[in-house]
């Protein structure tokens, strides 16, 4: 679409988010590149727009709104291996000078999140499986993070749900060869989120 709308998908925030409006204007000839690339696995979509996933994240990298922005979603129906699949059908977009970015957090348990005011430092487990997710990355190793279902307990309660993880395997599955690991951005949130940016290339 040619301006996506900013949508507010969010509940029990202060009123200045649902203020943020992201005016990033849409790509209709990007999109049909990223269908033509990912085949029948997508559909077009000209209704939804950028959900807090996508403005939250690009107002703080592109805080004019100057860049043209295409929101993909998350089908939770398809295998992890899947979604690592579909971001190395992307990794030509990045010959074109598209910056293809991953949107989640490494570590999300909500469940177990320090809420309110009071500061408590990252869990055992957190840390254990962000330490460990970044050895396997700078070693350029992904088949643990793709199958990290199978990783035991660590990894069970840093991704208890697929949402904030899985955007990660499509930036790992677009990283070409020479690209190295680097980890601009780092800390833990209230126990058990991780602020892990991940940059390859």
């Amino acid at each position: 679409m040619p301006l996506p709308r900013t949508i507010h998908d969010f509940g029990g925030f202060p009123r200045e988010l649902f203020e943020v409006q992201y005016p990033a204007p849409g790509s209709a000839s990007i999109a049909a590149e990223v269908a033509g690339l990912l085949g029948p696995t997508v559909t077009l979509d000209d209704s939804w727009g950028l959900d807090h996933g996508a403005w939250s994240v690009l107002c703080h990298c592109y805080p004019d709104a100057d860049v043209p922005v295409l929101q993909l979603s998350i089908d939770e129906t398809l295998t992890a291996q899947d979604h690592y699949r579909l971001g190395s059908s992307l990794a030509p977009l990045r010959e074109q000078g598209i910056l293809i970015v991953g949107s989640g957090n490494l570590v999300h348990n909500l469940h177990t999140y320090g809420w309110g005011r009071r500061v408590i430092e990252p869990y055992d487990w957190a840390v254990r499986f962000e330490q460990q997710a970044r050895a396997w990355m700078l070693a350029g190793d992904h088949e643990p993070l793709i199958n990290y279902e199978q990783l035991g307990q660590d990894a069970a309660l840093s991704a208890p749900t697929p949402d904030h993880y899985l955007p990660l395997l499509y930036v790992l599955g677009a990283q070409q060869s020479g690209d190295q690991a680097t980890f601009p951005i780092e800390g833990v949130d209230g126990g058990s989120i991780s602020m892990l940016t991940v940059r390859l290339g």
